[in-house]
């Protein structure tokens, strides 16, 4: 299995209110993923960070293998939520993907 852990960090541009919203389309974007990308195991996304928390959302996913984790990255879905739901509302992003 292959874990691959995204925290992103949005732009400081928006409202709180603003934030809000961006959050669940991405929250609702990447969760509905689940059944349409061969070989992810389980995809989560947490958009309610602790104050002591210095990012705004998290993805956590599983993957069958490494094959299937790049298999994801370029799959039409999980493009069209990444460059509509994503990418355009966020300043930065770190990753960790690992064998577990």
């Amino acid at each position: 299995m292959v874990k691959h852990v995204i925290l992103w960090v949005l732009k400081s541009e928006y409202s709180e209110e603003q934030k809000e919203e961006i959050k669940k389309g991405i929250k609702e974007g990447l969760e509905g993923l689940q059944g349409k990308i061969p070989g992810l195991v389980d995809i989560r996304v947490n958009i309610n960070p602790l104050a002591s928390s210095n990012c705004d959302v998290m993805l956590d996913s599983t993957f069958e293998d490494a094959a299937s984790l790049a298999g994801y990255t370029i799959h039409p879905e999980h493009v069209l939520v990444a460059t509509t739901k994503v990418r355009p509302f966020t300043a930065s992003r770190v990753c960790m993907d690992c064998e577990v």
